[in-house]
């Protein structure tokens, strides 16, 4: 790919600057001229010999004012020097001399007088050129058409390319004519000093690559620029030239910005910020941020560099889909955030879920006031924001009343204000308390009517307790548990292998969900939306979720926990639930809510133990399969279940035996794999 040159140039300005420096691929000197011009560069170079001043014997042309120009001469795409390249300014000077003998009587002139002002002006422009140690002199002939003779008029410029000189020289430039009919004209320049700086990409991987005179040592700083406050340092290092320094395509965002300077006394720093229209830059700026809720009404983004955006509240109902913006909407607020124009992506965080509590059957209530302070309640339902007075027949419609009572008591909490409305959050723990008690009340009628007759059939009673107490030694504590097993597809293998395991825990028995039973779901729903409603579910029944480790698994989560980027930008499967739920099961170990919660787990024979990251194997139990499937089946179980002595070890057994086959095909190379026994997943939702 075309390789960009820039100029770290201190000398071109009174601050400093970044120029793109054009590139020449022509190694031999050339010349070019204005429009209407004709000239003509003379092989190698002339001595240089200014003469004295001679008078004009009529209009000449004369050099009037010298112009430069850094460009790179190239010999390769990417060996290239410093040039100069230098433009002469010529204009006329003297007039045509009248005959001092007219013909008398309006006769004509002699031909041969007239000849001269027809012609057209030629000139030989000498530049001189010197930079220790080279000094050169070239001979540029030019030719003007009588047209463009105007005597005191410029006519135009004739350009040479170029003169190559190095880095931080001090350069003398003359120009004159052979003959002289002037005093030369003469231009001193002093070439930057500071480094050169290639920036190139290759596959994964940037270079910047520093082209400086070895020993030399110069200042590296990478930054994040600012549009608001001081910079954000990044990378500093002081170095020895040449050098090249090799960043990560990850690396890149729109304001990261390069620093370089001589390691001198009084230095000027110059900065140059090449990834400003990068679309990579863009996309990884996203790809970083982090939307963070501060308890109890704060919110804070995240990320390298500053760009206006938008921040909105919304609301989602548990398991269903994506968040809804609130309606009627309340006010949105201005924030400086990270944000591009290329395209619109969104972070959402649920609503301080954490510093809440436990998850509670509230009602979500929007509070909206009008110009004259007209307040109006809705209650926000899957159908909508329902006005709490009103005849629908809602379940925020029928308790109206009771709602905007406790409203008015204090008994809500209130989550969000501003001058136009607020969002409360009511409880209804006691509207399905009432609800229920008649329930209940027919339930215990019930269970006294059965214990009744359970008294009449005392045989009958005793043939059961004892199938009864062999159902609990057996695991029937388990049986109401559920699980939410989670896990990377790294491979088809592995699939067959994580399908035999959930096949074989519900045999225990354990209610187990995992994405492989609820693909029709997860496509409706996508995996964000699917892990969190499964996970609310689970938790809220006292169920355990299960982290299954893998090669790919523990790739992602290195990924979240050394680089801080979202697992999305790698390449998962469109149900693929375990890179989707990072986002909220890394917090929980973060934050310390992950014991009792979760479960780690590995197959010993796949993954090594060390290769889980330390901070699940410091929060939870992380065990190996098959090796301690005892322990992983009692942690399952949960405390204070009873089994008989070996009842655990027999139900072990039995699931080893069913992973047995599984994983020896998994362990297989992929095509003895193909060719072995095929297990199909079951099919269906399970959950």
């Amino acid at each position: 790919m075309p390789v960009r040159w820039f100029l770290l140039s201190l000398a071109l300005g009174p601050s400093p600057v970044v120029l793109s420096l054009e590139r020449l691929m022509e190694p031999r000197d050339a010349a070019r001229c204005s429009p209407g011009l004709s000239c003509h560069l003379w092989d190698g170079d002339v001595l240089c010999l200014p003469g004295a001043v001679e008078p004009a014997p009529g209009p000449v042309l004369v050099p009037t004012r010298l112009q430069t120009e850094l460009v790179l001469r190239c010999h390769e795409e990417t060996d290239c020097n410093l040039c100069v390249r230098v433009s002469v300014h010529l204009a006329v000077r003297g007039h045509w001399e009248e005959p001092d003998n007219e013909e008398p009587f309006g006769r004509a002139a002699d031909p041969e007088l007239e000849e001269p002002r027809n012609a057209s002006l030629q000139a030989q422009v000498v530049l001189s050129f010197q930079a220790y140690p080279t000094a050169r002199c070239v001979l540029l002939e030019v030719q003007v058409p009588t047209a463009l003779v105007q005597p005191g008029q410029s006519v135009g410029s004739v350009t040479f390319d170029c003169f190559e000189a190095a880095l931080g020289a001090e350069v003398r430039i003359w120009s004159y004519t052979q003959p002289r009919y002037q005093a030369e004209l003469n231009f001193i320049q002093r070439l930057p000093a500071l480094p050169w700086l290639n920036v190139s990409a290759d596959g994964e991987d940037v270079h910047l690559v520093l082209d400086v005179p070895e020993e030399q040592h110069f200042g590296l700083s990478l930054y994040w620029n600012q549009a608001q406050g001081p910079t954000k340092p990044w990378w500093h290092r002081n170095l020895t030239g040449p050098q090249t320094i090799t960043l990560n395509h990850t690396d890149l965002v729109p304001c990261l910005c390069i620093q370089v300077w001589p390691l001198e006394p009084d230095s000027v720093r110059t900065s140059i910020c090449p990834f400003t229209n990068d679309t990579r830059a863009h996309r990884n700026l996203w790809r970083r941020a982090r939307l963070q809720l501060l308890p109890p009404r704060g919110w804070r983004l995240v990320s390298p560099c500053s760009l206006p955006t938008e921040a909105t509240l919304c609301w989602q109902a548990p398991g269903r889909g994506s968040c809804q913006p609130l309606v009627p909407p309340l006010t949105r607020e201005n924030v400086t955030v990270n944000v591009s124009s290329w395209e619109k992506l969104q972070l959402q965080e649920c609503l301080w879920s954490e510093s809440l509590g436990p998850p509670k059957d509230d009602m979500l209530l929007v509070e909206t006031r009008g110009p004259q302070d007209n307040r109006s309640i809705c209650a926000l339902e899957p159908s909508g924001c329902t006005p709490l007075l009103s005849g629908a027949s809602t379940r925020a419609a029928r308790l109206g009343e009771q709602l905007l009572q406790d409203l008015q008591s204090g008994q809500c909490l209130q989550l969000w204000k501003n001058d136009l409305g607020a969002l409360w959050a009511c409880p209804m723990d006691k509207y399905t308390h009432q609800r229920w008690a008649l329930v209940w009340l027919a339930c215990l009628l019930f269970a006294a009517v059965l214990f009744l007759l359970l008294l009449l059939k005392k045989n009958h009673v005793k043939g059961w307790l004892r199938l009864l107490k062999e159902d609990v030694y057996s695991g029937a504590a388990a049986r109401g548990r559920a699980a939410l097993l989670l896990y990377s597809a790294d491979d088809a293998g592995f699939e067959r292998l994580v399908g035999t395991l959930a096949s074989a825990l519900c045999q225990l028995p354990l209610r187990v969900v995992v994405d492989l039973w609820s693909r029709r779901e997860l496509s409706a729903q996508g995996s964000l939306a699917w892990f969190h409603a499964q996970r609310l579910q689970i938790l809220q029944e006292g169920g355990m979720v299960i982290l299954l480790f893998s090669p790919g698994a523990v790739a992602l989560c290195q990924e979240w926990l050394q680089d801080g980027t979202s697992a999305s930008g790698a390449q998962h499967r469109p149900h693929d639930a375990f890179a989707a739920s990072l986002s909220c099961v890394l917090p929980d170990f973060l934050q310390g809510r992950a014991p009792g919660r979760y479960v780690g787990a590995y197959f010993d024979s796949l993954l090594h133990p060390d290769a889980v990251p330390a901070l699940f194997r410091a929060a939870v139990p992380v065990l190996a399969l098959p090796s301690q499937l005892p322990d992983f089946l009692r942690t399952l179980r949960g405390p204070g279940a009873a089994a008989r002595p070996g009842g655990l070890r027999n139900r072990a057994q039995q699931v080893s035996r069913a992973l047995q086959p599984a994983l020896d095909s998994c362990l297989q190379p992929p095509g003895a794999r193909e060719t072995g026994l095929e297990m199909g997943l079951e099919a269906g939702d399970r959950t």
